[in-house]
């Protein structure tokens, strides 16, 4: 066996270890992804998501090239491990992988423009505080056209 040291990097996570806490990011991931999608240049946005959007899968303009979109959908799946502010615009984006439109696209590329503006933020854990989970949850089956 080996001693590798702290732990630093592991999968896209970022672990900053200080005597007083532990930060968790994914900062190079997301801004990788932010590379990828040709947004680095664009100032930050308020919100993941346009307010009181409602996607349908029955939207026109299917994309030419689907491989793209879900490419950058799954890498923002995988970038909610640290930014659960976008977890509902990406489980809304997602639920359109098998026949995405120029729409969702859009609205992927939102989703990422608004994390190049949050790359800096991540998850602290203070030392010496107890790690108790605390969820709220506000159900809207009304607002989804397609159950």
């Amino acid at each position: 066996m080996k001693d590798l040291g702290n732990l630093t990097y592991f999968l896209g996570l970022e672990v900053h270890a200080g005597s007083h806490s532990i930060l968790l990011s994914q900062h190079k991931y997301a801004m990788n992804l932010v590379a990828a999608a040709g947004l680095q240049h664009l100032p930050p946005l308020d919100t993941p998501m346009e307010i009181n959007i409602k996607l349908r899968k029955d939207e026109v303009d299917l994309l030419l090239d689907p491989a793209t979109y879900r490419t950058l959908v799954g890498n923002l799946i995988y970038l909610t491990n640290t930014k659960p502010d976008i977890s509902y615009a990406v489980q809304q984006v997602s639920q359109f992988m098998a026949s995405p439109r120029h729409l969702y696209m859009a609205a992927v590329k939102r989703i990422i423009h608004y994390v190049h503006g949050t790359i800096q933020k991540g998850f602290c854990y203070p030392a010496g505080t107890s790690l108790d989970l605390i969820a709220y949850n506000d159900v809207d089956y009304v607002g989804c056209f397609d159950i």
